[in-house]
């Protein structure tokens, strides 16, 4: 189980996101419903857009709630995002993953509750 140690919010969802698996990933929304904020999505998102100066932080694994790269236009180029989850074996077409539930990573399974 995954216990957290900040109080800092998006430190909270950095530290979650950091123990997303390499060829799989999850929501701003199951980040958000983990964290016992379930309707604060648009905060993890915010967080998200904040995290790309942190290298230790996998932000291209973490996409909206039907799989879309909503947040691409956040990273140094539009492409970048793709081009990561394509090293990881993850196929997007069009913007969005294929095969999305299957790579799926929900921390609330995962990794229990808080």
């Amino acid at each position: 189980m995954f216990v957290l140690k900040n109080k800092d919010f998006f430190q909270d969802v950095y530290a979650v996101v950091r123990l997303i698996p390499e060829g799989r990933v999850t929501s701003y929304g199951a980040i958000a419903n983990y964290l016992g904020a379930k309707q604060a999505a648009r905060m993890v998102g915010w967080a998200m857009n904040a995290s790309h100066t942190l290298s230790d932080v996998p932000a291209h694994r973490v996409v909206n709630r039907v799989g879309l790269l909503s947040g691409k236009n956040h990273f140094e180029n539009p492409k970048h995002m793709e081009e990561l989850l394509f090293k990881e074996g993850i196929h997007v077409k069009n913007d969005q993953i294929q095969n999305f539930e299957k790579v799926f990573w929900d921390p609330s399974i995962e990794l229990g509750l808080p």
